[in-house]
C-alpha cells in the first residue's frame, strides 16, 4: 500500500522503502538536514553578510538597501553616487533622523575594512569573527559567499555532466555494435588525458569566469556516469519486455526513455552526490592554484592559498580546511545514505 507523507505526496511501496532505508542511515539523514540548513544560509548570504543595511527608516520612509540601490542624495547627501553606509558622514545623516538595521556581519565578501587597528591579516575579534584576509576583507563573509558559489557550481556541473553522460551511455548500451566500440575507445582516450594540466592551460588562455570555467570542466566531467549507464542498458536491452516493445513497433527513443532509463537511474542517483563532491574539489583546486574564478571572487580555494602564503595567520588555513572538510564530509555521508536507499539487497531483505 502506498504511503502519503505530510506534504500530500503519494509514494509507491518501493519509494517508501527507499525513503525508510535513507532515514535508517542516521549519519546521512542528519547530514542532509545540516547541509540544507547551511546551503539555505549561503543562498541568502546577502541577508547575513553585507556592507549595506537590511532596512533603513529615514524621515518616516522605509528603504531596503539590501535589495535596492540608493544614492547619497536620498539621505540628504550632496552627490548622486551610491551611498556608502560605512561612511561616517552618511551614517550621521541617517541616524540624525532615522535608524538602520544591519546584518549579523556588516561586511560583504569584497568589503575592505580601512579602520583595522592591526595590519591585515588580522586575527579573529568581535569586529571580524573569523578575522580578515591579507586584503582586510572579512573571512566569514567570504566563506558564506564562497560556500554558495562552490555548491551552485558543483550542482550545475553535476546536472549537465549527468545529462551528457547518461545520454552517451544510453546510446552506447542500447545500440551496441560498432557505435559502442568506437565511442568506448574515444572515451578511454579522452579519460587518459591529463585533465588538471589541460584545465590549467585552457584557463590560462580563456578569460576565467563562472560559465567559462563551467564549460571547461564540463568537457572532461561527463564521462563519469557513462560506464554505469552503458552497463545497465547492455543488461536491460535484451529483456523480454524490451523485445516485446520492439515487436509492437515502439520507437527506440521511447523504449530507451520510458522502459530502460528508469533502471539506469538507480545507479545514476547513487553516484551523483560523489560527482558533486568531486566537482567542488576540482574547483577548489583550480582556485588554489590561481586558475579558477576571477581574482577577487569569494573562493574557498583562494582562502586556502592565502593560508599557505600567510603562515603567521593560521585562522585563514584552519577556516578554509574546516569549511571544505565539513562540506565534503556532508556530501559523502549523503551519498552513502542514497546508496543505501537504492541498494537492492536492503530493498528486498
Amino acid at each position: 500500500m502506498s504511503k502519503t507523507p505530510a506534504f500530500g505526496i503519494t509514494l509507491s511501496p518501493l519509494s517508501t522503502r527507499r525513503l525508510e532505508n535513507f532515514k535508517a542511515n542516521k549519519r546521512g539523514y542528519w547530514s542532509l538536514w545540516v547541509f540544507l540548513f547551511l546551503f539555505a544560509i549561503a543562498l541568502g548570504a546577502e541577508f547575513f553578510a553585507n556592507d549595506k543595511p537590511l532596512m533603513i527608516r529615514f524621515q518616516e520612509e522605509t528603504y531596503l538597501p539590501v535589495l535596492f540601490e540608493y544614492s547619497e542624495t536620498d539621505f540628504g547627501g550632496e552627490f548622486e553616487l551610491a551611498a556608502d553606509y560605512h561612511d561616517p558622514y552618511i551614517r550621521d545623516l541617517i541616524e540624525a533622523d532615522g535608524w538602520m538595521v544591519w546584518p549579523l556581519v556588516p561586511y560583504s565578501y569584497h568589503t575592505i575594512d580601512y579602520d583595522l587597528t592591526k595590519p591585515a591579516p588580522s586575527a579573529p575579534s568581535a569586529r571580524h569573527w573569523l578575522g580578515t584576509d591579507d586584503q582586510a576583507r572579512d573571512v566569514l563573509a567570504r566563506v558564506l559567499y564562497g560556500f554558495r558559489i562552490s555548491i551552485l557550481f558543483g550542482l550545475v556541473l553535476t546536472l549537465f555532466s549527468s545529462v551528457i553522460g547518461i545520454a552517451a551511455g544510453a546510446v552506447q548500451g542500447y545500440f551496441g555494435g560498432l557505435l559502442d566500440l568506437f565511442v568506448q575507445r574515444f572515451i578511454e582516450i579522452w579519460e587518459g588525458l591529463p585533465v588538471l594540466y589541460l584545465l590549467i592551460i585552457m584557463a590560462a588562455v580563456i578569460q576565467p569566469g563562472f560559465f567559462s570555467l563551467l564549460f571547461l570542466m564540463l568537457l572532461f566531467s561527463w564521462t563519469g556516469l557513462v560506464a554505469v549507464v552503458r552497463a545497465e542498458f547492455l543488461r536491460v536491452r535484451n529483456f523480454e519486455y524490451v523485445r516485446a516493445a520492439k515487436a509492437l513497433g515502439v520507437s527506440d527513443t521511447r523504449i530507451m526513455i520510458k522502459h530502460v532509463l528508469p533502471n539506469a537511474m538507480v545507479a545514476t542517483l547513487t553516484f551523483m552526490p560523489f560527482i558533486l563532491s568531486g566537482s567542488v574539489t576540482t574547483l577548489t583546486g583550480l582556485d588554489f592554484l590561481g586558475f579558477g574564478l576571477p581574482s577577487g571572487s569569494p573562493s574557498l580555494g583562494e582562502l586556502l592559498n592565502q593560508g599557505k602564503n600567510n603562515l603567521q595567520a593560521p585562522w585563514l588555513g584552519i577556516t578554509g580546511f574546516l569549511v571544505i572538510g565539513i562540506m565534503l564530509s556532508l556530501l559523502v555521508f549523503i551519498g552513502e545514505a542514497v546508496r543505501d536507499a537504492f541498494d537492492p539487497r536492503k530493498l528486498f531483505s
